[in-house]
């Protein structure tokens, strides 16, 4: 039996190793994504074909996700991780060599799986370095970890053109370090335990809002990351003031994800919901204007859009929770990663036709409708059910929602101490 740490300073001494390659492979994932839409654009790929061959990402997200512990199962953490870092570098490195639509689009769905897999791997050895008493501390800083790494990797663009070899090596390195740190870390690797699946229907069934909310930010998030880069070379900025754009709405989340998630705590969800969509919206509308006044402008706009559109996965995942008894929460789990990532594939694409038809404003105009969408569904939620008690409502915990706009810890490592009351959000 693992004996686990019992004070946060323990835990973090038996974690740093993974926290700090997971920051490396953040760095990757955050530089490999910005990088790859930059050359498509370069390379004269529509938005369309772009939005396909980044959406493909998100097909082999998904299939990773859930075929990663099936392999773990078997042949465990080490060599799982092992060999999905190797594929993953080589594939980044197969890109800058053969620059053609099918070879990328094939190439993405391996990446994606790869990436998947990894995050599965990481995040479950990390949550079994946890008790309930540090598990939320733990997993905050995992957040803070994965945005940081994410938001520091746009910067990395800066380092060599786009056209070049030498991001696309650098990425390959970052990726293969990774793995350094994570192998070495002392400790057992944890076991994966099986669950009894909850369909999706059911699901909706008893929080509808929540998932229209997880679908809905997956699909703004996957768009924003696939799709950021070439709105901002189609807007005049160049590869730096690119990354710069990324690294903003990533740095506004850092900063208003702690906030937003408190607000949520405090006060009616559906109420926090409905205000920074409103909010987000409003901001999608203000990037728009921004654009036509400065770089400057539009970079504070972002950060603003970012920082008010990203946090809301978590409460969308602590909506559902207040409606789920322990035991539901682990079943639930791999249906709200398929409803993230079904939004993950579905928005790129989407929104690309949106620019090609209507013009490289429709970028912000359609994430702006969707959150625009999301507040007036909340809005009528609250005309058919009651609000969940406060003394009710489970803590929302900080969720970090990776550029793939998908997230595999959700609330498969969401913990209660006690099995509270659960309704059904009709």
């Amino acid at each position: 039996m693992v004996t686990r740490p019992t004070s946060f300073r323990s835990a973090l001494m038996s974690s740093w190793a993974l926290l700090l390659g997971f920051g490396i492979l953040m760095l990757g994932d955050g530089l490999q994504q910005t990088l790859l839409a930059v050359r498509a654009d370069q390379e004269g790929f529509s938005a369309t074909v772009t939005g396909l061959v980044m959406s493909t990402f998100y097909v082999g997200f998904l299939l990773g996700s859930v075929m990663t512990p099936g392999f773990t199962a078997k042949v465990g953490h080490i060599r799982v991780f092992a060999a999905l870092a190797a594929l993953a570098s080589a594939a980044i490195l197969v890109h800058a060599v053969f620059v053609q639509v099918p070879v990328w689009i094939a190439l993405r769905l391996v990446s994606g799986f790869c990436f998947a897999g990894l995050y599965v791997v990481a995040e479950s050895w990390l949550n079994d370095r946890a008790t309930n008493e540090t598990r939320g501390k733990l997993l905050s800083l995992y957040m803070l970890v994965s945005y940081v790494g994410v938001g520091a990797g746009q910067l990395l663009l800066n380092l060599a053109a786009p056209s070049e070899y030498p991001l696309f090596i650098l990425t390959s390195v970052l990726i293969s370090i990774a793995v350094i740190p994570l192998l070495l870390s002392a400790g057992s690797p944890p076991n994966f335990h099986e669950s009894v699946d909850i369909r999706l229907r059911e699901l909706f069934r008893i929080t509808p809002l929540g998932i229209v909310t997880i679908f809905a930010i997956g699909l703004v998030t996957a768009t924003f990351f696939s799709l950021g880069p070439i709105y901002g070379r189609r807007m005049g900025l160049d590869v730096e003031n690119i990354s710069y754009f990324i690294a903003s709405a990533v740095a506004g989340t850092i900063i208003l994800q702690w906030p937003i998630g408190a607000l949520s705590d405090r006060f009616d969800r559906r109420i926090v919901l409905t205000i920074a969509t409103i909010l987000t919206a409003a901001a999608a509308v203000g990037c728009v204007l921004a654009s036509q006044i400065s770089n400057t402008m539009l970079l504070i706009s972002v950060g603003l859009f970012g920082g008010l559109a990203f946090p809301l996965y978590s409460v969308g995942i602590a909506y559902c929770n207040d409606h789920l008894d322990a035991s539901q929460m682990i079943a639930a789990s791999g249906a709200l990663v398929l409803t993230s990532g079904l939004g993950a594939v579905l928005g790129p694409v989407l929104v690309a036709i949106l620019m090609d038809r209507y013009g490289d404003q429709a970028f912000f105009w359609s994430m702006g409708a969707v959150h625009a969408l999301i507040s007036v569904f909340a809005l009528y939620r609250m005309t058919r059910t009651q609000p969940v008690p406060l003394d009710k409502q489970g803590p929302s915990t900080p969720t970090a929602i990776h550029p793939s706009g998908s997230t595999i810890e959700s609330i498969q490592q969401y913990t209660q101490d006690e099995t509270t009351d659960f309704s059904v959000d009709e």
